[in-house]
């Protein structure tokens, strides 16, 4: 697995990958995680539980994350919601939720959120907890250009992956050209979310640049340009690592 990613780290480089956020999803995750992260210098490590793992948790979990946190000046995800899946409490998840949100405040770090489905509801608690003071994405962004001015106000950032890439996804592409451009970000989520014509059949960071050059033709500009304003909002919401 070691010279898999090795391999995998060395494609990202060559076509100009120089950061990469990787989210811890569950507590098994973190510490393997943390030496990805030490055998990676280009690997942003960040902690969290997802929406999917909310049944894995130890009664301990929060004081688990807030001291791995507080080990690291990593950011917090990836946190959220997911109305899709089946048999997800969903009062679990919102306390999940907003108990990684408001260590995420406490600690002054950003969070990556993952949102399906529960656009309303997102915004909703967003509000209540009084927005991202220290910023946050949701990734993989599959909202409605409406819902981009709903958390564009609340301060949230939107980054796009390989979805934009499917011909069909016209949501997605009106939502990547609405977004404010001090709001866009790019991602791959390997190893899922397959660019189009990409090699497979998993996904990894390399695969960054289709949707680069998607949403340069998304938002009438050059893949460059795309490029040097998500590389300058990245680094202002989750740092350089350096």
């Amino acid at each position: 697995m070691a010279d898999t990613m090795d391999a995998m780290m060395d494609r990202a480089r060559k076509i100009g990958v120089t950061r990469i956020l990787s989210c811890g999803t569950r507590e098994e995750d973190w510490g393997a995680l943390t030496a990805l992260a030490g055998r990676h210098p280009e690997i942003l490590p960040a902690y969290g539980v997802h929406p999917w793992f909310i049944e894995t948790l130890s009664p301990d979990w929060v004081n688990a994350l807030g001291q791995r946190l507080t080990e690291s000046q990593a950011a917090v995800g990836e946190i959220g919601l997911d109305f899709v899946v089946e048999g997800l409490d969903r009062g679990k998840q919102e306390a999940v939720f907003l108990a990684q949100l408001r260590l995420a405040r406490s600690l002054k770090r950003p969070v990556s959120i993952h949102c399906r489905k529960a656009w309303g509801r997102m915004v909703e608690l967003l509000k209540q907890e009084g927005g991202l003071p220290h910023g946050g994405a949701i990734h993989s962004f599959s909202g409605s250009v409406e819902m981009v001015r709903e958390f564009e106000r609340l301060g949230v950032f939107f980054s796009f992956s390989g979805s934009i890439t499917r011909p069909n996804n016209l949501k997605a592409k009106k939502a990547a050209a609405a977004a404010s451009p001090d709001r866009l970000l790019i991602e791959t989520d390997s190893p899922d979310i397959l660019p189009e014509n990409a090699p497979g059949p998993l996904n990894e960071p390399a695969h960054v640049i289709q949707v680069v050059t998607t949403l340069a033709t998304v938002r009438k500009t050059t893949p460059e340009k795309v490029a040097d304003i998500t590389w300058n909002n990245a680094v202002g919401l989750f740092g350089s690592g350096d």
